[in-house]
């Protein structure tokens, strides 16, 4: 449909969305231009997946107008659907059919040529590293590989609009670092791109971002401007010991608006740098803890996000504590080991050999690229699932011999949350006490702990279907540990939550873990990875790495890595790849990550091409390798082995 260049390809006035008495959305009012990318970041339950299915045509608004594509909704939701693509949060597949199947049931639903689909899906199979997995049905992927798979099939035409709803949930950040570049190439075509998203650093990506909560916009505009709302400084503190050094200033530390974990560092919100510096110095010498460096840096989205939505004294700013008792075991002996683990089916071989071992109280984060084996692996501990060789112990159980006697001494939170949505949240908690034996007023003293962790003492008769995705991440966990078990299993646990549910839940862990008990977790947040006492890197069913976040960040890294951060860094990164002394260009957050050989030279040309090309206020760093840096090394390590080896 035919606009004039300067239409909006999405125009949102004074929207409302009600459910009942609640206004989901609520008087929104934004716009994208076509070759725009806009990003919609806010906490859990703030309207934007409702948006998104308005602008898709899949709900009427109950006041305001919408224009899509030439298109006003609701009247011409049926003409709209030819103009765009949507990708929702639920898996939009068909798990009977096979991965080639379900692209070209969509390939055919969009009426492309198969010439057009064979040269679109080339690209989408070598970003997603699907090609391996086109023979499997659909309803056999992990959750990571049917996120990838369902983002083919969104991308395998060209549409005028695209809706995105959190795309890139539960995908690794290799796949996410290719998806960003092929959104890149769509916007040179003039592709209009509407996505939320829970990762700020895809956010920084953005032309434009809106942060909405309850409803309505808070802030919008380009990042740095939004970045630049915040009325306050951040003081990043860098310490070997993160973890202690977060707890001791937020507790000792006054003056200041919040103190958070972020990564490997520590960022404080403050006014007075100067005595906050000072004061964070004292503390942390008196304490005998490490400082690495103190130093005020410019706020990220994540620091705005958090300010924002969680003012203090809100009940969204309060962090739900309710402790465990403090666990009986003793803190030298072995929580998780296995020598020679191997799981396959048929011919394919999900876990190879593999050699671990995870100490009594020890927070251990289990890493890899989707479809690596990390989840089969997890099965295999719980004694859902048989090993095909080797085997192991956990909590001293046979995970071969003894599957039963596991399943009381773990808790167990699986990518999707393991709840009943046709339940209320009281009748979960019930369900899951009579699974462990739990009755009468032993159940009735749990139920009332849990309701408290979760923080759904209010919310107890609500369906659980209603609840948004952080109260429901809370009540699953809840649920797993309801029988106070030594060891706690999660599978991917913060995979689409807000990161101020995120950090919520990264404070019940480190409470589980200070008393005693071992949690074993996968991510695909990096920045989760540094909080970890020790992380392994399994890639192919493989273990490729083990260690501290800081001793992996120290030698798995041989190159240097240089940060550059200047307006529309995605333009320059064919031209960077092509110099002398450049080894790879990779997004990160809104600039960009260049490894090289040779610090010097390397820099030398690069400051040349940005000179040349004009960029404005551009800076260029060699910076310590972040967990993503050494993630993104070690698997592209391990595909030049490979191809070596062939």
């Amino acid at each position: 449909m035919n606009r004039p260049d300067d239409t909006p390809a999405i125009r949102i006035e004074k929207a409302t969305r009600r459910f009942g008495d609640l206004a989901a959305v609520d008087g929104l009012s934004l716009t994208v231009a076509a070759g725009e990318i806009y990003g919609l970041v806010g906490p859990d339950g703030a309207g934007k997946s409702t948006t998104l299915r308005m602008l898709a045509g899949l709900l009427d608004p109950s006041d305001g107008t919408i224009r899509v594509a030439g298109c006003d909704l609701p009247a011409e939701s049926g003409a709209v659907k030819t103009h765009l693509a949507y990708m929702s949060q639920r898996f939009g597949l068909y798990p009977d059919l096979t991965v080639d199947e379900n692209i070209v049931f969509y390939a055919d639903l969009y009426g492309m040529t198969r010439k057009a689909r064979e040269e679109r899906l080339d690209e989408l199979l070598d970003f997603s590293n699907m090609r391996p997995f086109r023979k499997r049905l659909a309803g056999n992927l992990s959750g990571g590989m049917k996120q990838k798979l369902q983002l083919i099939c969104a991308l395998i035409h060209t549409p005028e609009v695209l809706l995105l709803d959190e795309p890139t949930n539960g995908v690794d950040p290799v796949s996410r670092r290719d998806f960003w570049r092929i959104l890149y190439r769509m916007l040179k075509s003039g592709v209009a791109i509407l996505v939320t998203t829970a990762y700020l650093d895809e956010a920084e990506r953005c032309n434009r971002i809106g942060l909405m909560d309850q409803g309505r916009l808070l802030a919008e505009g380009r990042p740095d401007q939004v970045r630049a709302s915040l009325k306050a400084s951040i003081l990043s503190v860098r310490s070997p010991e993160s973890r202690q050094t977060s707890r001791l200033l937020r507790e000792q530390l006054s003056g200041v608006t919040s103190v958070d974990l972020y990564g490997d560092s520590v960022h404080i919100v403050c006014q007075d740098t100067a005595a906050v510096t000072r004061d964070a110095t004292r503390i942390l010498e008196q304490a005998g803890i490490p400082v690495d460096e103190i130093r005020a840096v410019a706020p990220t989205l994540e620091d705005v996000f958090v300010n924002t939505v969680a003012q203090p004294g809100t009940p969204a700013a309060s962090i739900v504590s309710t402790r465990l008792p403090v666990t009986t075991r003793s803190a030298d002996a072995v929580a998780v080991e296995v020598k020679d683990l191997t799981r396959r089916f048929g011919d394919f071989v999900a876990v190879d050999h593999l050699q671990l071992r995870v100490n009594t109280g020890e927070i251990f984060g289990f890493l890899g690229p989707n479809g690596a084996g990390k989840s089969t692996t997890i099965r295999m501990l719980c004694g859902l699932l048989s090993p095909s060789d080797g085997g192991g112990r956990v909590a001293g159980c046979d995970i071969a011999t003894q599957a039963e006697a596991i399943k009381q001494e773990i808790g167990y939170m699986s990518q999707k949350f393991s709840l009943y949505d046709d339940l209320t949240v009281s009748e979960n908690i019930d369900f899951y006490g009579g699974i462990y034996g739990l009755d009468g007023s032993r159940l009735a003293e749990r139920k009332r702990w849990a309701l408290g962790m979760a923080g759904l003492e209010e919310r107890e008769h609500h369906p659980t279907r209603l609840l948004a995705g952080g109260w429901k991440q809370r009540l699953s966990l809840a649920c797993a540990i309801l029988h106070r078990p030594p060891i706690i299993f999660l599978d991917e646990p913060t995979s689409g939550v807000d990161p101020l549910s995120r950090r919520r839940f990264w404070d019940l862990i480190y409470d589980m873990a200070g008393r005693g008990r071992t949690v074993f977790v996968t991510t695909h947040y990096m920045e989760e990875a540094e909080y970890c006492d020790r992380v392994a890197l399994i890639y192919r069913g493989r273990m490729i790495a083990l260690g501290s976040p800081r001793e992996l960040k120290e030698r798995m890294v041989e190159e240097t890595i240089l940060d550059l951060r200047c307006a529309n860094a995605q333009d320059l990164m064919d031209d960077l790849a092509a110099l002398a002394g450049v080894l790879d260009v990779a997004l990160f957050g809104a600039g960009l990550h260049i490894k090289v050989k040779a610090a010097i030279p390397a820099m030398a040309r690069i400051q040349a091409l940005i000179d040349q090309r004009g960029a404005a206020d551009a800076t260029l760093a060699p910076i310590v390798p972040t967990m993503e840096d050494v993630f993104v090394a070690l698997i592209e390590k391990e595909d030049r082995h490979s191809e070596t080896d062939r």
